[in-house]
């Protein structure tokens, strides 16, 4: 269900919207706070190198005539020795010549180019700013201030202030970190609770569906248990199960009409035609007329006898009650049989009837009067659907215990779009042709009895090819 349907959608629509949002707010805090621990780092470096008391501090040196090199070594060593913050920031002592004194490490300085140094020089305001890398990998962040011009000597040296940013970055890293894993967390209860609300949705959905395609297939009794959903889906169910029960009632007031009516046109259908034959056999000798009317009263009877027939199987195909009566039968001397019977129609119709079979026997259980009915519905479909002077081929062989009925017309043909739907139950795909749209119908579920299928293909203009295949013992 994850692949498509409403569990997709939402992760698509809502929970990717989250983890997007929820990944945007964790680079923006993240940002802000790099942003925050740099300019604390920035601030405090600055406080510390412009402050005045550095300054005072040097500046028995900066007055003649202290403003000796000696002089001002021993004030940086003192300076040094003073400074309070060694394990905050490392703190050099440059000279008016650009070299490093003295640093509050006590190792010898890593001369990384001392850009602030350099900015320092030319800057108005005497501070030059620097971030980078020294020489072993460690980022910096690092402010020089040079200490007051004097006229007689002009530089008078610099005060360096420098911190690693690799302990802030760490920090920052784990604030992201914890941030990411806050995160996630949200992600997952999101998840958990989104898959747990939708699963309410989409599993009574999906018995609604289920019970949908048993009711389209013609199995009325699906039901589904609303009492478990006290909202709108057991509304839903309550609603869709009344209707499954409307619908099935509609389909046996429907099967007990056909099948009543047919009983009843059996009987009239029955003395219409006895009656019919009997005046024709009286009435040989009568004018012409006559005998013409009582023949097309016996043709009509037998048309409205095979229409009362269709009704009375797909009444019993519709409730089930479609049963056969199988027996060991060579299937292909029932086919020999119908052939044979059609010959005469086909060569009235001036219709070219082929037939090729093997000589061997096709022995399978089955209904012999059911197999000879689908024979005689594929058949008449053929001869009605094909013009005179057109061809109708019957070609059956055995393969691999199967029997392969192939019957081809050279008809009118059928369209694309109605050959999936040709073996619907009153579909038509050719108006004009007289039919119940029934026939085909109850010969595709005869032939899925005998664990058989029929396969139908055709083109319009060219013909229609009917397989047949039934399995044999």
């Amino acid at each position: 269900m994850i692949n498509k349907g409403i569990t997709r959608r939402w992760i698509i629509s809502t929970l990717a919207v989250i983890v997007v949002f929820l990944m945007a707010v964790t680079f923006i805090i993240s940002y802000i706070f790099r942003i925050q621990y740099y300019k604390s780092a920035q601030a405090v470096l600055e406080s510390r190198a412009f402050s005045d008391s550095v300054a005072t501090f040097f500046s028995a040196y900066l007055s003649p005539p202290d403003s000796s090199d000696d002089k001002f070594r021993e004030r940086s060593y003192e300076f040094i020795e003073n400074f309070a913050e060694p394990s905050l920031m490392e703190v050099w002592v440059i000279d008016r010549y650009g070299e490093v004194l003295i640093t509050s490490t006590g190792f010898p300085p890593d001369i990384d180019g001392m850009a602030d140094y350099k900015a320092a020089l030319v800057s108005e305001t005497g501070a030059g700013e620097w971030i980078g890398r020294r020489s072993t990998g460690e980022k910096l962040y690092a402010v020089t201030a040079m200490l007051p011009f004097t006229e007689d000597s002009g530089n008078n040296g610099a005060v360096r202030y420098m911190v690693s940013l690799d302990d802030l970055d760490r920090q920052l890293l784990k604030i992201t970190t914890v941030l990411i894993l806050s995160c996630l967390g949200a992600v997952v209860l999101v998840t958990v609770s989104g898959l747990f609300f939708v699963s309410s949705i989409v599993s009574p959905v999906k018995k609604i569906n289920e019970s949908a395609k048993l009711l389209a297939e013609g199995d009325f009794s699906a039901k589904i248990d609303s009492r478990i959903y006290d909202d709108e889906i057991g509304e839903l169910c309550a609603t869709f199960n009344k209707m499954a029960e409307a619908i099935g009632e509609a389909d046996r007031t429907k099967n007990e009409f056909i099948s009543t009516v047919s009983h009843e046109l059996r009987t009239p259908l029955t003395t219409i035609k006895g009656w019919g034959e009997t005046l024709l056999d009286l009435s040989e000798n009568s004018d012409e007329i006559s005998v013409k009317g009582l023949s097309a009263i016996i043709n009509e009877a037998d048309r409205l006898s095979v229409l009362v027939e269709e009704l009375l199987d797909f009444s019993r195909m519709e409730s089930g009650r479609l049963e056969l009566k199988p027996k060991k039968i060579d299937v292909l001397a029932e086919l020999d049989e119908t052939v044979f019977v059609f010959r005469d129609r086909a060569m009235r119709e001036g219709i070219e009837l082929k037939y090729e079979a093997p000589d061997i026997p096709a022995v399978m259980h089955a209904d012999a009067n059911r197999i000879k009915q689908v024979f005689v519905n594929i058949l008449d479909n053929a001869l009605k659907y094909t013009k005179k002077d057109g061809k109708v081929t019957v070609d059956a062989e055995i393969v691999e215990k199967m029997l392969k009925i192939i019957v081809e017309d050279s008809g009118c043909g059928i369209s694309k779009p109605d050959l999936p739907h040709i073996k619907e139950k009153f579909f038509k795909s050719n108006l004009s042709v007289k039919g119940s749209g029934i026939g085909l119908a109850v010969a595709d579920e005869i032939i899925k009895l005998h664990d058989g299928e029929i396969n139908i293909d055709s083109e319009i203009g060219k013909g229609t090819m009917v397989e047949i295949l039934l399995p044999l013992l």
